[in-house]
C-alpha cells in the first residue's frame, strides 16, 4: 500500500501547477488538458510581467479540420480560427505522389513554401504567357491574384504551406476549372471550345479540388510551347540556397520584392539557436503572421498600456503579432527552432529595441530607464541584425 501512495505522490508531483514560486495560484484538480498543459506551460503559469487582454495569438493546425482527398489533404488556419488573423490566411497541404491540386486561381496572391518532397507547378499570366517548374524543399512559389495554377506531387509526394494575403480567405471557395466546367451549359461549353457536347459527357459534377494521377513526366517532356514565351519574373525562389544572414544566435534569410520581384508578399525563415534567441523588436508595416517548422520556443507580446502575453509554440503552431506591437522569440528547447515570418508587404521592416537604444543619446536612455553605463556599453558594441 505504501508502494501506491508514493507513485502516487511521484505522479502528483510531476502534473505542473497553476503555481507560481511566490505561492500565487492554487492546484487544478478538475477536468484538465495535462498533455497541453506540460506543452505550454508559460500560458499554465504566465510570467509575472504578463498583464492586460492581450488576445489569443496562437493557433495549431493539429486542431484544424482536416479535408481528405484522394490524391492528398489540406487543412486551414483562417479568422474562423484564429480571429485576430486578419491580414493572413495559412492552409497546410500534402499531395501524394502524382496527386494533383487541380487548376484553379484566386482572388487573393498565394505565397508557398515547400517543407517536404518536391511538386511540379504551372501557371499562365494575363499575357498568355507560361510558367512549368518543379519545385523542391526550401523553394517557394508566389502568385499573384487572378493567375490561373496547379500542383502536382512528384515521386515522393510533397507537403506545403500556402499564405494568403487575406484571413477570411479559405482555400475550399476558390475558383476551380471542374466547378466552373460543372456550372455551365453544356452547349455553351460546346460552342465556346468548337466542338459537340459529347466531348463533355463525363466532366466532373462538382469542384474536384484534389485528385491522383501518375506522376507526371520529366519537366522537359511536359514543356509547352508558348507562342508568347515564358513569364518575365520567375513565380518561384529558392530561399534554402539563399546565404544566410549569420549571428551569434542563429540564421535568417530574408525575401522580398527586391530579391523575389514579382512576390508581394515579404517572409524571413528564421533559425534560433538552443539558448539563442531573436531579439526584442517591432515590425513599422505591417502585422506578422509566423509557422513553425521545428523546435519549441516563447513568444511575450507586449502591445502597450501594461498589455503582455506570454504564449508557447512548437512544429506545426501558427503565431500572430498584431502591427507594431513588440516581440522576442526565444528557443526554449535543446534542438534549433525554425520557423518562417510573414508579412502582407513587399518589404522586410522591423526596428530593432538595442539598435534604437545605441543610436539615441545615451544620457536619455539612462535617465528614461534608471540604468547604468554598462548596459550602454553592451550596446555600443553590438552588431546588427541581431537574431
Amino acid at each position: 500500500m505504501d508502494d501506491y501512495f508514493n507513485e502516487k505522490r511521484r505522479l502528483n508531483s510531476s502534473i505542473p501547477q497553476p503555481i507560481r514560486p511566490d505561492g500565487a495560484g492554487a492546484t487544478d484538480n478538475g477536468p484538465r488538458d495535462i498533455m497541453r498543459d506540460i506543452e505550454n506551460p508559460d500560458m499554465l503559469v504566465p510570467p509575472i510581467t504578463d498583464e492586460g487582454m492581450i488576445p489569443n495569438l496562437k493557433f495549431s493546425f493539429s486542431d484544424t479540420h482536416m479535408q481528405l482527398n484522394h490524391g492528398g489533404w489540406s487543412r486551414e488556419i483562417t479568422v474562423r480560427e484564429l480571429p485576430i488573423s486578419t491580414t493572413i490566411a495559412g492552409v497546410n497541404l500534402r499531395l501524394t505522389p502524382g496527386g494533383v491540386r487541380e487548376l484553379h486561381w484566386h482572388q487573393q496572391a498565394e505565397w508557398a513554401y515547400m517543407i517536404l518532397g518536391k511538386a511540379r507547378i504551372t501557371a499562365v499570366d494575363q499575357d498568355g504567357r507560361n510558367f512549368i517548374a518543379d519545385v523542391g524543399e526550401g523553394e517557394i512559389w508566389y502568385f499573384p491574384p487572378g493567375i490561373p495554377h496547379s500542383i502536382q506531387g512528384l515521386e515522393e509526394g510533397c507537403e506545403f504551406l500556402l499564405v494568403f494575403d487575406d484571413g477570411s480567405f479559405s482555400d475550399l471557395n476558390t475558383i476551380s476549372i471542374s466547378d466552373w466546367f460543372a456550372h455551365t451549359p453544356k452547349e455553351v461549353l460546346a460552342k465556346n471550345f468548337g466542338t459537340t457536347q459529347n466531348v463533355f459527357g463525363n466532366i466532373p459534377k462538382e469542384q474536384v479540388y484534389i485528385f491522383q494521377e501518375e506522376v507526371p513526366k520529366s519537366l522537359e517532356s511536359q514543356q509547352v510551347q508558348d507562342p508568347y514565351g515564358s513569364v518575365p519574373k520567375s513565380f518561384s525562389y529558392n530561399l534554402l540556397a539563399q546565404k544566410p544572414i549569420i549571428t551569434p544566435g542563429g540564421t535568417a534569410r530574408i525575401v522580398d520584392s527586391t530579391n523575389f520581384p514579382i512576390s508581394k508578399t515579404i517572409a524571413a525563415l528564421v533559425e534560433i539557436k538552443p539558448g539563442g534567441m531573436r531579439e526584442m523588436h517591432w515590425h513599422p508595416n505591417n502585422d506578422e503572421w509566423q509557422y513553425y517548422l521545428t523546435g519549441t520556443g516563447r513568444m511575450t507580446v507586449f502591445g502597450g498600456s501594461g498589455n503582455a502575453r506570454t504564449f508557447n509554440y512548437r512544429a506545426g503552431d501558427v503565431g500572430y503579432v498584431p502591427f507594431a506591437f513588440g516581440h522576442y522569440i526565444e528557443n526554449t528547447g535543446d534542438t534549433s527552432l525554425w520557423f518562417l515570418e510573414i508579412f502582407k508587404s513587399n518589404r522586410f521592416e522591423d526596428v530593432s529595441l538595442n539598435q534604437w537604444m545605441a543610436l539615441t543619446p545615451h544620457e536619455l536612455v539612462k535617465e528614461n530607464l534608471n540604468v547604468g553605463n554598462d548596459l550602454i556599453e553592451r550596446l555600443r558594441k553590438q552588431k546588427w541584425p541581431v537574431v
